[in-house]
């Protein structure tokens, strides 16, 4: 699979993230979080309870599985493109990873078979520089979540840094965020964060949940 575009004519998307995660653990990478507590308290601010039905996009060797597991949730989807990222969270979760479902998948390409509840992106749609690459994410998540079910997705802010992981990123002021997502998904709330990596630099991340409404 490649996913070139004019810019990066060779690109592999699949094969890069794979190499990211075959060089480094997975809490030496720049967006490693201990306590992902954002994410957690974005996802308990929607009310839709332990039985909802939770997507974690790029959540790879994340370790937001483990804390929702914790909490109790109990449809939990963990989808990455990058088969090492997953292989790393089901060996740390060892018995508990067959309490998750386990998904190799590009973003921009995935069929959901099933409507979620939460969908939830943390340091994914950042990475879509290329307009056609956002426009498919979208679609994906308008056909993947129902009118009154939640989208968290969180991306560099204004001030983040302009590259990550050898990679050009978009960055992202919750107004901006909201414009490209587009009229089927308004925004609730949003909140920032200086989030320090393993190496001890600070990086400025926005987080918005939006409700997905009727187009």
């Amino acid at each position: 699979m490649t996913n070139a575009t004019p810019d990066r004519p060779n690109f592999d998307r699949r094969s890069h993230w794979e190499h990211v995660y075959s060089a480094k653990q997975p809490d030496n990478v720049s967006w490693y979080q201990r306590h992902p507590e954002y994410s957690l308290d974005l996802i308990k601010g929607t009310a839709a309870g332990v039985s909802a039905e939770i997507i974690d996009v790029g959540g790879g060797a994340s370790t937001l599985v483990d804390h929702l597991l914790d909490a109790g949730y109990r449809n939990i989807t963990v989808l990455d493109i990058a088969h090492g990222a997953i292989e790393r969270a089901r060996e740390r979760l060892g018995a508990r990873a067959g309490r998750v479902v386990w998904l190799q998948r590009d973003i921009t390409e995935f069929s959901p078979d099933k409507p979620y509840d939460i969908w939830h992106d943390r340091a994914v749609f950042h990475f879509l520089t290329d307009r056609l690459d956002r426009s498919r994410y979208v679609r994906v998540m308008a056909r993947a979540i129902n009118p009154g079910a939640h989208a968290i997705i969180a991306t560099f802010g204004p001030k983040g840094p302009g590259r990550c992981s050898g990679l050009q990123v978009v960055r992202y002021s919750p107004d901006t965020l909201s414009a490209v997502l587009g009229d089927s998904f308004r925004l609730v709330e949003s909140r920032t964060e200086q989030h320090t990596t393993p190496g001890g630099s600070s990086q400025d991340f926005i987080y918005c949940r939006f409700k997905r409404v009727a187009p």
